[in-house]
């Protein structure tokens, strides 16, 4: 830095800000710094971090490879020595020789190479120090007054003016700090920008700029020798006029939240469809209703992806509100009237299916990429786990099918199809149908898979496609014959519903596979058109139009097919769920009662229903409290739960089971066992946040605690090792991200990039628990091998950003946490790159000014931007595809002219 007197150079200790960046122990030379290690670690390529040194082996993790500096490994099983920036090789192939180019070479003021290293030398009016490196300012000459000469008082008058006469510029800069002029009254001194002139007319006074107004900073402001600093607060992101601060709207990222994402200043929140819990603060898992109370279901509770329902004993059926049973009087269990319909005929040369749901339409919440179908009811005791494909009540026979095409473009698509001209649509004639079944139960779901790739650098619209038909039917003794026994049905069936499946999958290739509900043909899924046939496409089947944008029906409101548009449910019916095509009629159509809302969204909205507490024969008015030791926590029911266990309630139409007068009351974290009287530890897998409950919450989706006893939904933690590995770009990330990790956990994971192509890896920031002395640790090395080359390995929390280059071509990543403390754990992106720019990427990453500004390192903390990055890494072509005004929108002017530089360098070295 240059001193006050505007000549002389000064080191700048780069250690004082933030151990400049080094894992370990910074070092301050002249002109530069070094960052070491502590005994037993070595210093990775990067020179910032440390890297765990092994004793054993005969490679670059050898104590003894006796390079000076970076140690790589050559063909053989031998090592090839390499220097830092600045540095020279030896003659022994081994140290590493100063040059003029790191630090000038260690030298105050001039710096020559020799070939015995740098040599110093100082400006005239310096003279070198002892130490050969430094330069010593000259003394100021002494005034030639001595007490034997003595003069008089106007002598001295007379010499001070002939001095001010004779001071100029070209002497010792006029005594100026800064900048000097000459002028007819003598020197005249100023300073720069940021610097203000003081008293004595000479000296330079830094400005604290951030004294007034905060420096024009919207947030931060950080006063810096001759200039400021303005930062932003977590959530915000500083604009290119290196003042603003712009929100940062996660929610326009990709992977931000599993459904859906709210932005807020600074931060955001996300939201689960109905059916699913939050965890982890981004994921979404499926809630399992049936863990709490049953599900509220009186006898048989079934949990599905996204709901659940309930289900009755033989000779009981399902009440209207959905929970209870009664019992069917006089009603044999014989086969229903079919619910839904298959029919396929010959249609412009192949053949045409189309799936037409009757009745007990149930839509999933209308999502393009993936949506659900149900028609018809399942039969009673349908389990996920059942394994057989048929199974016997009595003398009816149910036979299920299940079939899962996978088509390899193209996009799940619930929309309305426009099979003919004008609108007209005839039916398949009935004796021309090839297929014609009817079913009691039909569940259809389409999903997206895997992207398909497409031309590097370009993004690819396509995807993998599988849609999965389930169905079910019946077959009664009415059937049988006197050479055919239920047996020998069921088997006819399986046959004929082979044969159907194989006309099916013909037509959904063919895009010839429709739905009907309630009157409207629908496209099952559609391949995505070419780039000349893409026009704007209408909302999906369920949603309507809400400015450009497509949002799901809200509860309390279907989606009419005609006016495509969402519609209020008209008064004696209600609709409890999103993104649904009808409404259910009110328990009482004939006399619904007094709606209690313009939108009538349960069936408790119709009026006249049993209260909390209460219930009746039919869940109508009049009704009656719960009797002591009895609860009821939902309108409408035909009895109310016991305690259990002989307890009483305090009172009359108790709501809970907390009203219940238990022996203990039970803290978080445990439920009361009715049969032992006693608290009992929620089991791993569940959790309870409240107090006095007689039961525990099962974990949503895969996810699972570290322990029993748990008492809050963040410590349900999904053990799946996260993550994308792609041949250019892709990621790697603690389970559970971006909550805690879960304990006793192993990932590993491999990156193998494609022939003549480099690792780069950017850590953002790294949270691993420090109490647990390196209980959990992340190593990143060429394989599996504690011998092989390690390019990073670390088990504390860096909240600085570090970027490096891989130490080999490949590499074998490894993560590993054990019973102790938990933290957040990583994400952490990487992009191979073309091994002919190796130079340059290390010149880049290697250099202390990418970190130093708090504005770069949260370049390197911004998706968005890294995104960027590594796309024109990755794909050099795609740089065109940003204009100049966008890059300078994007990136700090300090960054570009960092890049620039190097970019510069490295394409024109010579000039």
């Amino acid at each position: 830095m240059l001193a006050h007197d505007g000549h002389n150079c000064l080191d700048v200790d780069e250690c004082l800000d933030n151990n400049g960046g080094c894992q370990h122990t910074c070092v301050n030379v002249m002109g530069s710094y070094e960052c070491r290690c502590k005994e037993g670690f070595f210093l990775s390529d990067n020179q910032h971090t440390c890297i765990h040194r092994s004793e054993e082996g005969l490679s670059c993790m050898n104590t003894n490879h006796g390079c000076s500096h970076i140690c790589k490994e050559a063909p053989r099983g031998s090592v090839a020595c390499e220097c830092r920036p600045g540095f020279e090789l030896a003659k022994n192939q081994r140290d590493c020789i100063l040059t003029c180019n790191h630090g000038n070479g260690g030298c105050q003021h001039s710096c020559e190479d020799t070939a015995e290293g740098p040599e110093c030398s100082c400006h005239p009016q310096y003279k070198m120090h002892a130490d050969g490196r430094s330069c010593l300012e000259p003394e100021d000459p002494a005034l030639e007054v001595t007490e034997s000469n003595a003069t008089s008082v106007a002598d001295g008058d007379k010499r001070v003016k002939r001095r001010l006469l004779m001071e100029t510029c070209a002497v010792n800069n006029g005594g100026c700090d800064r900048t000097c002029k000459d002028t007819s009254t003598g020197v005249h001194c100023s300073c720069p920008v940021g610097f203000t002139l003081q008293l004595d007319g000479k000296t330079c006074k830094d400005i604290d700029e951030c004294q007034t107004r905060n420096g024009g900073c919207d947030h931060f402001c950080k006063n810096t020798v001759g200039s400021f600093d303005c930062s932003c607060r977590k959530g915000f992101k500083l604009l290119t006029d290196e003042k603003s601060c712009q929100d940062v709207d996660e929610c326009s990222l990709d992977r931000t939240c599993d459904h859906s994402c709210i932005n807020h200043p600074g931060t955001f929140t996300c939201a689960c469809n109905k059916g699913y819990t939050l965890y982890g603060f981004t994921h979404c898992g499926d809630t399992n209703e049936c863990s709490i109370n049953n599900g509220g279901c009186q006898q048989v509770c079934v949990n599905t992806v996204g709901s659940y329902e309930c289900q009755c004993h033989s000779t009981y059926k399902l009440h209207w509100n959905k929970k209870d049973c009664v019992e069917e009087k006089g009603v044999l269990p014989t086969s229903v009237s079919p619910h839904v319909s298959l029919h396929c005929g010959k249609s412009g040369g192949g053949e045409r299916c189309f799936l037409r749901c009757h009745s007990g339409i149930h839509l999933s919440s209308g999502l393009q990429e993936a949506y659900s179908v149900t028609c018809g009811s399942s039969s009673p005791l349908r389990s996920k786990q059942q394994k057989s494909n048929d199974s016997a009540f009595g003398d009816v026979a149910t036979v299920r099918t299940s079939v899962t095409f996978k088509l390899n473009e193209g996009k799940c698509s619930l929309k309305k199809a426009e099979l003919f001209p004008e609108g007209l649509r005839p039916a398949l004639p009935e004796k021309h149908s090839s297929v014609k079944e009817s079913f009691r139960y039909a569940n259809l779901t389409c999903s997206s898979g895997k992207q398909v790739p497409g031309a590097p650098g370009r993004p690819s619209a396509t995807k993998e496609m599988f849609i999965t038909i389930e169905f079910e039917l019946e077959t009664n003794q009415k059937e049988v014959t006197a050479s055919c026994d239920l047996s020998c049905l069921v088997k006819r069936t399986e046959k004929r519903l082979r044969k159907a499946i194989r006309t099916l999958r013909k037509a959904a290739h063919r895009e010839q596979f429709h739905l009907q509900l309630s009157g409207m043909d629908l496209e099952v899924a559609k391949k995505a058109p070419r780039t000349s046939e893409r026009r704007v496409e209408s909302c999906a089947v369920g949603q309507g139009h809400v400015g450009n944008q497509c949002v799901s029906c809200r509860a309390g409101t279907y989606y009419d097919g005609a006016q495509e548009r969402c519609i209020l449910c008209p008064n004696g019916t209600f609709q409890n769920e999103e993104g649904q095509i009808t409404c259910e009629p009110c328990p009482r159509p004939d006399n619904p009662g007094p709606l209690k809302t313009p939108e009538a969204w349960n069936a408790s909205d119709c009026g006249g229903l049993c209260q909390p507490g209460e219930y009746s024969a039919d869940g109508f008015t009049p009704c009656q409290p719960c009797a002591l030791g009895t609860f009821q926590p939902e309108a409408g029911r035909t009895s109310c739960f016991p305690c259990g266990g002989g307890l009483p309630t305090k009172h009359l139409g108790a709501t809970s089971f907390q009203e219940c007068e238990t022996r203990v009351q039970c803290s978080p974290g445990h439920f009361y066992n009715t049969t032992t009287h006693r608290c009992i530890r929620c089991p791993a897998g569940t959790y309870q946040p409240e107090f006095g409950k007689n039961s525990c919450v099962s974990c949503p989706g895969n996810t699972m605690t570290d322990f029993d006893g748990s008492t809050n939904i963040t410590q349900c933690k999904n053990r799946r090792c996260g993550g994308e590995l792609g041949d250019f770009t892709g990621y790697i990330e603690s389970p559970n991200y971006p909550g805690n990790y879960p304990a006793n956990t192993e990932c590993t994971w491999t990156i193998n990039p494609p022939p003549k192509r480099r690792i780069l890896i950017v850590v953002p920031e790294i949270f691993l628990p420090i109490e647990d002395d390196c209980g959990d640790y992340l190593v990143m090395r060429k394989t599996s091998s504690s011998n092989s080359v390690t390019t990073y390995e670390t088990c504390q929390t860096y909240e600085r950003p570090i970027a490096f280059t891989s130490r080999s071509k490949k590499l074998w990543i490894q993560f590993k946490s054990n019973e102790g403390n938990s933290a957040r754990g990583f994400q952490v992106p990487y992009v191979t790159y073309d091994e002919d720019y190796q130079e340059l990427i290390e010149d880049i990453v290697r250099d202390g000014r990418l970190y130093a500004s708090e504005n770069h390192q949260e370049i390197l903390k911004d998706k968005k931007l890294i995104k960027a990055l590594f796309d024109v890494l990755a794909h050099p072509q795609n740089y065109f595809k940003y204009t100049a005004q966008e890059s300078r929108e994007m990136f700090p002017r300090s960054f570009i002219r960092l890049l620039r530089s190097k970019v510069s360098r490295f394409l024109r070295p010579y000039k």
